[in-house]
């Protein structure tokens, strides 16, 4: 199954730890240093998002956010304003669909795409393969209702 992003900005949250920009070159260009592989990259803002970059507000309230991660204007919707000349490392970035949490709230797994779990918790593991890769029920919305409630019986919870 195709990747398909609902823009939920989960992704770039946390980048300003590792995206720094390093130097500004004007008309919205910029070399990115990553602060674990060292690797730098040219990035341009995209055209269309000047003038949200130039709107540093969501950093009140994320401060570790890439610095290049804004919300659409009067929406939810996140996006990464040099999503043309991003880098590698986010070009090749999976996100997942629903998180999973244990019950001190730390991350116990994803579910990527649809109905793949990303996981190294082997009780979630287990009760992933005996009793929701059994789930029978091809509308998706109703499979994943069904699949939350049974990970909220063993004892998780879901953040969609």
């Amino acid at each position: 199954m195709a990747f398909e992003c609902f823009q939920c900005g989960e992704c770039c949250r946390h980048l300003g730890y590792v995206h720094a920009i390093r130097e500004e070159y004007g008309d919205y260009r910029f070399l990115v240093h990553n602060h674990y592989t060292g690797e730098e990259t040219q990035v341009t803002v995209d055209p269309d998002k000047h003038g949200l970059f130039n709107d540093k507000s969501l950093f009140e309230k994320l401060p570790h956010a890439c610095p290049f991660f804004r919300h659409r204007p009067g929406s939810d919707k996140a996006m990464c304003i040099v999503h043309q000349t991003r880098p590698e490392i986010c070009r090749d970035y999976t996100c997942w669909r629903l998180l999973i949490l244990d019950h001190s709230g730390r991350r116990a797994g994803r579910i990527r795409n649809i109905r793949t779990l990303c996981s190294d918790d082997s009780h979630l593991t287990n009760v992933w393969a005996s009793c929701i890769e059994t789930i029978d029920e091809p509308d998706d919305p109703k499979w994943e209702d069904e699949m939350i409630r049974i990970l909220r019986r063993a004892g998780y919870s879901v953040r969609r």
